[in-house]
């Protein structure tokens, strides 16, 4: 009995759901970021204008997780609980039931391949199925035991001697290849948040990659065009995705964040991590030639010792040397790319990390690139939360702008079949746009939406437990 009410809780919930497809309705949103340092959910809906209005807001202090992995799942709940409650005590009439998750931590690693097929009828344009098979083939690349492809995203194609073609859909020749960025996971570190998620009552509508995410929030098109480095430096790792010439062309997560200068500073100063992080967030700068030498913090002393007297620039120079570390782990992968001096728009700081005071300088100095903050506030509509204007939510707020380009797409596409269903699209019209297309001439490069669409829909699929596929 119980299993007949919930299938046709369910039924009923995907009709309403088609009906404000059909109907044009924009959904509510939720993004959940569950990070090393804090757990945050956000709702959000699109205006007439296409931003984004921020209808609740919550966060919690993340424990359980480190270095972007979730490792303890009973205390990960609990804080996904604490962020959902506080997100209904910002509208307590929002509805929340599924969200998309961010996914990021050490497990995380990319490569790039390469694939080719000779094709059979060479008089006829190439077609999806044949780019699809192209991607599909990259599935059967060797990967470690326990690992994942989690996506496969094309770069460049080419069609016999066109070169840096973005979509050969339309072309004609005997062979099609391309270049493919592929991201693998390990499944058990995924599971672990697909757990989490559900045991807190709620239910992901998909996973999102973390830095795929924050590069949608703080990216514009422009950026896309001339070729930029998302670094995202959250709490536990730091996240990179490299664009040229509207491709990704590399993504890779460092094993250090926001959370190792806190340590760094605790164990270099002998403080408790409380008053390390505190005097990161108050005092600390990424340079120490920017610090007074003679500016001095004071330290309460524990049990009836002494306060304790540290040095602003002894505590910028252990803040400089980690971040330093983690800007050679950037100028390293675009080196390995081949992009160190080929980014016009330059390297762009987003998440927790970026707001350390003389980031930016440290980062064109060592990196020789320039450099900015990315600030989420582009998609956001006017008379937002100021809290929410701050980098450390960028991967949040992507992760909403990616459940609304998947609305999108749903919606075109429930549109388009009932167009041929009605018979209004004709096939002398199609025929003649055909026609009227140019052939053999490169396609504008991709814009923030298309990036968004290569982004794989259905990554939660992948990863469901072994169980729920019997039942």
């Amino acid at each position: 009995m119980t299993n007949n009410t919930n299938t046709h809780t369910q039924t009923q919930q995907d009709c309403t759901k088609s009906t404000n497809v059909m109907n044009n309705e924009q959904p509510i949103i939720v993004g959940l970021d569950i990070g090393t340092t804090k757990i945050a959910a956000i709702a959000g809906r699109k205006n007439e204008f296409g931003k984004l209005e921020i209808l609740g807001f919550g966060r919690a202090n993340s424990n359980g997780v480190q270095h972007g992995m979730v490792l303890n799942i009973d205390q990960t709940i609990k804080a996904i609980q604490t962020a959902l409650e506080n997100c209904h005590a910002s509208n307590p009439n929002l509805p929340i039931s599924e969200v998309y998750v961010g996914i990021a931590g050490h497990h995380i690693k990319s490569l790039q391949t390469r694939g080719d097929i000779v094709r059979q009828d060479t008089e006829n344009e190439i077609s999806q199925h044949e780019v699809d098979q192209l991607v599909n083939d990259q599935y059967k690349t060797y990967i470690p035991a326990g690992d994942q492809i989690i996506d496969v995203i094309p770069q460049e194609f080419t069609v016999d001697n066109f070169q840096n073609i973005p979509d050969p859909i339309g072309y004609s020749g005997v062979k099609v290849g391309a270049n493919f960025h592929i991201i693998t996971g390990d499944k058990n570190a995924i599971r672990n948040i697909n757990r989490s998620v559900e045991r807190a009552g709620l239910r992901i509508k998909d996973l999102v990659l973390q830095p795929l995410a924050s590069a949608a929030a703080v990216m514009s098109e422009h950026d896309l065009e001339a070729g930029v480095a998302i670094v995202d430096i959250g709490g536990g790792t730091t996240d990179l995705a490299v664009f040229y010439e509207g491709i990704l062309k590399h993504t890779a997560v460092i094993p250090f964040g926001g959370e190792n200068i806190t340590m760094d500073i605790k164990t270099g100063l002998g403080v408790l991590k409380t008053q390390a992080e505190q005097m990161k967030v108050q005092f600390g700068s990424a340079l120490a030639e920017q610090t007074k030498s003679n500016q001095y913090i004071t330290i309460p002393g524990l049990r009836g010792l002494a306060p304790k007297e540290i040095s602003v620039k002894t505590l910028a120079g252990i803040i400089q040397a980690r971040m330093s570390e983690i800007l050679d782990f950037v100028s390293y992968h675009l080196k390995q790319v081949g992009l160190e001096k080929m980014l016009n728009g330059g390297i762009i700081l987003t998440g927790g990390g970026s707001q350390l005071k003389h980031l930016i300088q440290l980062t064109e100095y060592q990196t020789r690139q320039s450099a900015r903050i990315g600030l989420p506030t582009e998609h956001l509509a006017a008379g937002h939360i100021d809290e929410l204007a701050k980098p450390m939510y960028s991967t949040c707020l992507g992760l909403i702008l990616k459940g609304f380009n998947d609305f999108e797409n749903k919606r075109k596409k429930m549109e388009s079949e009932i167009q041929k269903v009605s018979g209004i699209e004709s096939e002398f019209a199609e025929q003649i746009e055909q026609e009227e297309e140019p052939r053999n001439v490169v396609k504008p490069r991709k814009t923030l939406k298309s990036f968004l669409d290569s982004c794989k829909n259905g990554l939660i699929e992948l990863f469901k437990e072994e169980e729920d596929a019997k039942l």
